[in-house]
């Protein structure tokens, strides 16, 4: 009589491997003598063979997929995501992350996140983060984590050697990589808050993700790809999603997802690239190499009908040696976009609150787009050096420029009410903050809550309005400021309407504000 047969766990990678080889005509019989497991295991392996390819592909590349043995996903699964893309950023710019300083993280994204549930970063939720993901007992404890240069190395020569058998240029070299971005977010010591969370102010969940794509000349940048929760967010009001400055779409999803990033692939970037080839003069065919930590499409799946536009995926633990978008680029588009911000809260001149109160989506979009329209070319073209030696010495933004910029606002801030107490060193922490540090305070308002509780204010007739229209009549500044915010919505609705002109009647809106709370301040 045979003994008992040893109980077999199979990690997934095994998985793939007897689906790949049921494909090639291999019986079950034969599989289950060289796996060690019953034939009843194969047969649910091919029943399950869709599920199984799926959770593969939709797996970060450096989760250590491979050497899973189940698909159980995380009981929070955004917060999950969010987390790796945090530990993955730290791995990436060589920081130690001890169990400590993860669990302590984790807990700060579940509040921000505005997740329910009972949450504990244990040790026991630890230990299952890291086997989901594959890291090492030794991520933790101090050393410094870097990237894998052989991988790094092996890849440009290899990449280098695609693009001279492709003959391609400079020009039909793409490159895209996505990151986080809280909008509303400003540096600690810049508000006065010692009362926020009696005041209506509470952990911000206002995250949305950015997704910058140019190539390797920088001088064909797509528009900027932004995703948010909201299909259609309330500060949008009547506006045409296709008339905004970025490529909008929505998920609640914490990263870019499969089905969104194959949509702008197809709908945006193999008609935009076409048809700046062709403007140039040259072959209509392109490469986009890509960097996702995580759902993303197989290779096969993401090109022109024709073939002629493809993608290529850099291998694991190599962004922060060779990935372009990851040399600077997209840190200096959110210190534009910081930069910003700060610039308008001081143009505006009112309150803090009010204007956390008046900051919506809408205007952090038209914002992010400002700060990823003033990337230099030169700026990309450095970021390409790793893959493309003999481009500029790659430093990403220009450090006088930045220093310059930070002493610049640090100086204002420090003449403007409630921003005493800002200093350069706390600007420049902003700078290079990713919303998860004492440098920035996220704050948002809650004005739905407030909306409800409030009475709705009364419009003023239609023989008000005309009153107030009649030019003999003096026009106040919040009659100005509300037939600005409707020409700006009108402005959204309409599919002919320059950028600049939009830019011009927010820059109006600005101006009218700050003069409101002048008037408010001297009637006091």
């Amino acid at each position: 009589m045979l003994g008992k047969r040893k109980r077999v766990v199979l990690t997934i990678k095994d998985k793939l491997d007897i689906i790949k080889k049921l494909e090639e005509g291999i019986s079950f019989k034969k599989l289950s003598v060289v796996y060690g497991i019953g034939e009843s295991t194969v047969r649910d392996i091919k029943k399950n063979k869709e599920r199984i390819i799926n959770y593969a592909n939709s797996s970060d590349p450096t989760s250590g997929v491979s050497k899973r043995k189940s698909m159980k996903s995380s009981t929070y699964e955004e917060l999950d995501r969010v987390m790796i893309e945090w530990f993955n950023q730290q791995k990436t710019d060589g920081i130690p992350v001890s169990g400590t300083i993860c669990a302590k993280q984790a807990k700060f994204f579940f509040d921000a996140l505005g997740m329910e549930g009972d949450f504990n970063a244990s040790s026991g939720w630890l230990t299952r983060f890291k086997q989901r993901h594959g890291i090492p007992k030794a991520a933790g404890k101090g050393t410094k984590l870097k990237g894998d240069e052989t991988a790094a190395s092996e890849f440009c020569g290899n990449f280098q050697a695609f693009v001279e058998r492709e003959n391609l240029q400079p020009e039909q070299i793409y490159g895209a990589d996505q990151t986080g971005l809280f909008w509303k977010c400003l540096p600690s010591r810049t508000l006065a808050l010692e009362t926020e969370q009696s005041s209506g102010y509470r952990s911000s969940r206002e995250r949305i993700i950015i997704m910058c794509c140019a190539n390797a000349t920088g001088l064909h940048k797509l528009n900027l790809c932004v995703v948010g929760k909201a299909k259609k967010p309330r500060a949008f009001k009547g506006a045409d999603l296709s008339n905004l400055p970025v490529t909008y779409f929505s998920q609640k999803s914490a990263w870019i997802e499969h089905s969104v990033f194959r949509q702008w692939f197809e709908k945006y970037f193999v008609p935009q690239v076409q048809k700046h080839l062709k403007s140039k003069g040259l072959l209509e065919k392109a490469v986009l190499l890509l960097d996702f930590p995580p759902a993303h499409p197989n290779e096969e799946l993401l090109s022109s009908n024709d073939g002629r536009i493809i993608v290529k995926y850099l291998p694991p633990n190599v962004t922060s040696l060779i990935q372009p978008m990851s040399q600077g680029v997209l840190a200096t588009v959110k210190r534009y976009y910081r930069a910003g911000l700060l610039q308008k809260y001081m143009d505006e001149g009112i309150d803090p609150r009010m204007f956390w109160k008046n900051l919506t989506v809408l205007d952090a979009i038209y914002e992010v787009s400002r700060a990823w329209n003033m990337i230099k070319s030169s700026t990309i073209t450095k970021a390409w050096k790793k893959l493309f030696p003999g481009t500029e010495e790659n430093s990403g933004m220009n450090i006088d420029e930045g220093a310059i910029l930070a002493a610049n606002l640090a100086t204002v801030l420090q003449n403007t009410e409630d921003c005493e107490h800002v200093d350069l060193e706390n600007i420049d922490q902003w700078f290079d903050s990713r919303s998860d540090d004492s440098s920035c305070q996220v704050l948002t308002d809650s004005e739905g809550v407030e909306d409800q509780a409030k009475p709705a204010e009364t419009k003023p007739s239609s023989k008000t309005r005309k009153t107030e229209l009649n030019p003999e009549k003096h026009i106040s500044h919040k009659a100005a400021l509300e037939w600005t915010e409707n020409l700006l919505d009108y402005l959204e609705q309409q599919d002919d309407m320059l950028l600049s002109d939009k830019l011009v009647l927010r820059r109006l809106r600005t101006v009218i504000r700050r003069k409101q709370k002048i008037q408010n301040n001297k009637s006091h």
